[in-house]
C-alpha cells in the first residue's frame, strides 16, 4: 500500500430483503469476499450492520478511481460471479448506496484487519 498518496475508500451500504442477511453474510464470507481478494480488491471490512436488521456493509479500498471502476467491472464479469453469485446475491438485495471518499493509507490500515496491514 503506497503511503505517499491518498486511497479511495468505497463504502457500500446494502438494505437486504427481510430474512436474507444470514445467507448474504455466509455467501460473502465464503464466496464473494475471497473472490474480490483474488482479483486484487482490498476488502477492508464487511459484515452485518449493528443498527439495522436488514443492513450490511462492505468497505473496500482502491489506489485510484480508475482501479475502483476497473476492478469492480472485472469482478462482475468473471464466470464465477456470473455462475455462482449474481442471481442469489442480487435477489437478496433490496437497495444499496455507495459513497467514495479519499483517505490516506494509514487510515485504511487502521480500519483493516491485521491480514491487510
Amino acid at each position: 500500500m503506497d503511503n505517499a498518496k491518498p486511497w479511495l475508500l468505497a463504502i457500500r451500504l446494502f438494505t437486504l430483503k427481510p430474512g436474507a442477511r444470514t445467507e448474504f453474510d455466509r455467501i460473502s464470507r465464503e464466496g464473494t469476499i475471497p473472490l474480490m481478494r483474488q482479483l486484487g480488491i482490498t476488502v477492508v471490512s464487511h459484515g452485518p450492520s449493528l443498527n439495522n436488521d436488514n443492513g450490511y456493509f462492505l468497505l473496500r479500498a482502491f489506489p485510484s478511481e480508475q482501479e475502483r471502476v476497473e476492478r469492480s467491472q472485472s469482478l462482475y464479469a468473471t464466470a464465477e460471479w456470473l455462475e455462482k453469485y449474481d442471481g442469489p446475491v442480487t435477489s437478496m438485495i433490496d437497495d444499496y448506496e455507495t459513497a467514495v471518499l479519499s483517505v490516506d493509507a494509514a487510515a485504511v490500515r487502521q480500519l483493516a484487519p491485521p491480514v491487510i496491514r
